[in-house]
């Protein structure tokens, strides 16, 4: 009983509201057209003297103006705006004949209208945002952007609307097409790109004149990370892109035909198995020297460019020996020469065992010339200068096998010019374990032409 003294307590003042603003005007006009047509049927009059018929056809009009007032407020309140950012913009001309520039890739739209409508108008298709350039000719130009929404209840805005463009004579040119190598790196340090032959040797570049004579090359990007499992042998790589180079390295932003190129790629392996040749580095502690040099690798297999393994006949590795006076194991990175990708072995060991020093005299070594220009010829002042006496320390077993012919007193003559000259003579020996000093520490040459 509560529950429902409290539901009429709400609703009372809503039916009174309603009796005393809708139901009762309305049923008053009804009245007064009955009274205008009192004359006719008596059969309307008894239907229409109803008060049955009065209630209902006055609710019938009370609920259908609450409708209309509603949809109109609806349309008053609920307003909504949202962007659309980045719609792409299309210009329509004559892409044959002119090159167009200042006109935006994209431009963000701001939609009014209804929820709903901004719903529907995001699912439903639209033509999008274009701009129509027929007939104008080269030159600045402003434009106006358009939008076309398939619903009409709906407000937009362009951002931007108006744009100013440059619109130019289209030109073309030929030019000769060469090729860089990315990411080599990425590829297998055993492998190596010997070859690279395109499907063509020259494109076509068109666009606006002031663009082509920034061109200073165009070149085919060959991406080594596109290379489907490379491995050595003979690969074709498709769809290869294309891009215009100015002289300072940037891109100059053109059409290229055609767009990308084929190329055939030859991928080999080289290498070679060469000696390793230890390389002590400084003097050993006094009245010490090197009796023996162990190492763990007797050979290593270079990897790397075909004409930079060429070049290898043994593998240097050098070791600091400076002030040793003891025995001791070396462990030794071993470094890649240049050209070099890879190497059998990563690193090795070099036991040095370490002797009392003793020294020999090696008498009438012959002094040779190193590095004179082609066009010089160099001859000894005296037969002094022609021979010198050579020291050489180390170990003693070692030292006494020494003969003269393992031993290369020379001078290094370049960048010398004609006329006689006093040089200092160098020596060199076969065995690294020995150190090696000529007694005569300059010799007197005389420099002429040839």
């Amino acid at each position: 009983m509560k529950i429902g003294k409290l539901i009429g307590r709400i609703f009372r003042p809503i039916g009174l509201f309603f009796d005393k603003w809708l139901i009762t005007p309305i049923t008053k006009i009804i009245l007064k057209v009955m009274s205008f047509f009192k004359g006719s049927a008596k059969s309307f009059d008894r239907i229409a003297g109803k008060k049955s018929t009065l209630l209902i056809v006055s609710l019938l009009l009370a609920f259908g103006t609450f409708i209309i007032i509603d949809q109109e407020s609806n349309v008053m309140i609920d307003q909504y705006a949202e962007i659309l950012y980045n719609q792409p913009v299309t210009a329509v001309y004559n892409e044959e004949s002119y090159v167009v520039e200042g006109l935006p890739k994209s431009v963000d739209i701001t939609l009014i209208g209804q929820k709903r409508h901004i719903f529907l108008a995001k699912q439903s298709p639209s033509k999008g945002v274009s701009v129509d350039l027929t007939g104008l000719k080269p030159g600045n130009h402003k434009v106006t952007l358009k939008y076309t929404q398939r619903l009409k209840s709906l407000d937009y805005k362009l951002d931007p609307s108006q744009v100013t463009v440059t619109i130019y004579d289209k030109k073309s040119e030929n030019r000769s097409l060469t090729y860089d190598l990315l990411h080599q790196d990425s590829l297998d340090s055993k492998l190596y790109i010997s070859n690279v032959e395109i499907d063509r040797t020259d494109v076509i570049i068109k666009g606006a004149q002031y663009k082509l004579d920034r061109v200073a090359t165009v070149k085919a990007l060959v991406d080594v990370n596109n290379i489907p499992n490379p491995k050595a042998g003979e690969i074709t790589v498709k769809d290869i892109p294309l891009v215009a180079y100015d002289n300072d390295g940037k891109i100059v932003d053109l059409e290229i035909v055609p767009k990308t190129v084929a190329a055939n790629i030859t991928i080999t392996s080289p290498s070679k198995e060469v000696p390793i040749k230890v390389v002590p580095k400084g003097n050993v502690a006094f009245g010490k020297s090197i009796q023996s040099m162990e190492t763990s690798l007797s050979k290593i297999t270079v990897y790397g460019e075909e004409a930079a393994i060429e070049k290898i006949e043994n593998f240097e590795v050098e070791i600091d020996v400076k002030g040793l006076e003891s025995d001791k194991e070396f462990n030794v990175t071993l470094k890649k020469p240049k050209g070099i990708t890879e190497l059998s072995s990563k690193t090795m060991t070099v036991k040095v065992t370490v002797a009392n020093s003793s020294s020999k005299e090696i008498p009438n070594v012959s002094v040779v010339s190193e590095n004179l220009d082609s066009n010089l010829k160099v001859q000894a002042l005296t037969e002094e200068d022609r021979q010198v006496t050579v020291v050489v320390s180390g170990s003693e077993d070692i030292i006494k096998d020494i003969q003269a012919s393992d031993i290369t007193a020379y001078i290094d003559l370049k960048g010398f010019t004609a006329g006689q000259r006093e040089v200092e003579v160098k020596v060199r020996g076969t065995d690294l374990r020995l150190s090696y000093a000529s007694k005569t520490k300059k010799v007197k040459v005389s420099i002429t032409n040839k």
